[in-house]
């Protein structure tokens, strides 16, 4: 009979387990973001973050609160010398929990670490010719997104994609987009969208402006989006994302009905800063 009983006991356990679990970590996340945010912290955004004291109130409570959680849940390892500080983690924390003000998150589900390197840093990566030769290509990189659990970003980029908030360059933006775009799978351009946000506006005025761009790179005709954002969708949607936030002026007489829909999805509108 014990034997009968210990499987099904086992089996409410863990479906008890996994119901309250959310719950359980929504509690943890009130608490922390009940305590007193650090002096040292704030003066860090202020030195780092030129664009903060632009925001609302509202929005810096916001920010800051994210921030804690942010901390508390992610682990920051340092590398080719990199010594992990508050400044190196408030600035990215900060610039990262940017793209979770107003909205329902769960602050990046997927993510565990990120890795910061003193500078760019090099990668190999192989790929395929047009005659399907395989070869390795070495690549520099400012910050990469992977979809299972890590960021890794250089921290001499990011410095300046933080001091410099309205040049439509942010490696951490860019990156943390990604995070947002990755959280339904690969990164495609079509992350999880607002309740109520149609996926039948995003896709048809999303693909209008990437095949614009495209076409743009092709006859060399300026952008207001980096030329890198033709590489595919989920890279338009992380360059887009950089400039909703750092030429939110220039992004909305441009190219309003895409402004629309960043503003829908992000919860924020930039513009009015």
């Amino acid at each position: 009979m014990l034997s009968y009983f210990l499987p099904v006991f086992i089996a409410l356990l863990l479906m008890a387990y996994l119901a309250g679990k959310p719950y359980w970590l929504e509690y943890k996340r009130r608490l922390i973001k009940a305590k007193p945010f650090k002096k040292q912290w704030r003066k860090i955004i202020q030195q780092r973050m030129p664009y903060f004291r632009q925001m609302p109130a509202d929005l810096q409570l916001q920010l800051k609160q994210h921030i804690q959680v942010f901390l508390a849940e992610k682990e920051f390892v340092g590398c080719n010398g990199v010594v992990i500080t508050d400044e190196i983690k408030i600035t990215i924390a900060a610039q990262a929990c940017l793209l979770l003000l107003n909205r329902k998150t769960n602050y990046y589900p997927k993510l565990r670490s990120i890795l910061v390197y003193p500078s760019a840093f090099v990668k190999q990566q192989q790929t395929r010719n047009g005659d399907g030769v395989l070869f390795t290509q070495k690549m520099v990189l400012a910050g990469e997104s992977w979809d299972f659990g890590k960021v890794v970003l250089s921290w001499q980029d990011t410095l300046v994609g933080a001091k410099i908030p309205d040049d439509g360059h942010n490696v951490v933006i860019h990156e943390f987009a990604h995070q947002l775009d990755q959280e339904n799978g690969r990164a495609n351009g079509a992350p999880i969208l607002a309740v109520g946000q149609s996926y039948q506006s995003w896709s048809e005025v999303f693909s209008t402006h990437f095949s614009v761009l495209q076409k743009q790179v092709n006859t060399g005709k300026p952008s207001l989006f980096d030329y890198y954002g033709a590489t595919n969708p989920a890279e338009f949607f992380a360059v887009a994302s950089e400039v909703f936030f750092e030429q939110s002026k220039q992004f909305s007489q441009q190219h309003p009905k895409l402004y629309q829909q960043f503003t829908q999805y992000y919860k924020v509108d930039p513009l009015y800063w």
